[in-house]
């Protein structure tokens, strides 16, 4: 299942999950968003028993955005009992994210 993240439900959704939560943070006028956004789909649809897998629009959650210190998108953070376990900035390959993945699983 994807998620769609919100500075209204971050908390809820991604600081309280009892699984591992890999957020992708985007913008529809971020051109190597598009080559990250089909992939972390992707990801949704192989883990989707084992993780969560989402969005956060950055111009329409600036709240969360400023939290975590997001200057580049597309960033994506990995998720562990609340905390940030790690991060990727910039469109890089399926297998990176999956490396991440498992390593925190």
């Amino acid at each position: 299942m994807f998620e769609t993240f919100t500075d209204a439900n971050f908390d809820e959704k991604v600081i309280k999950a009892d699984k591992l939560t890999v957020v992708d943070l985007t913008a529809e006028w971020c051109g190597p968003c598009r080559m990250v956004g089909p992939i972390v789909h992707e990801l949704a649809d192989e883990y989707s028993d084992r993780i969560i897998v989402g969005e956060l629009n950055v111009d329409e959650n600036p709240s969360t955005t400023a939290t975590y210190r997001v200057r580049n998108i597309p960033t994506v953070l990995f998720f562990k009992n609340g905390e940030v376990v790690d991060k990727q900035i910039g469109a890089v390959p399926k297998a990176n994210y999956k490396a991440i993945i498992e390593k925190h699983l």
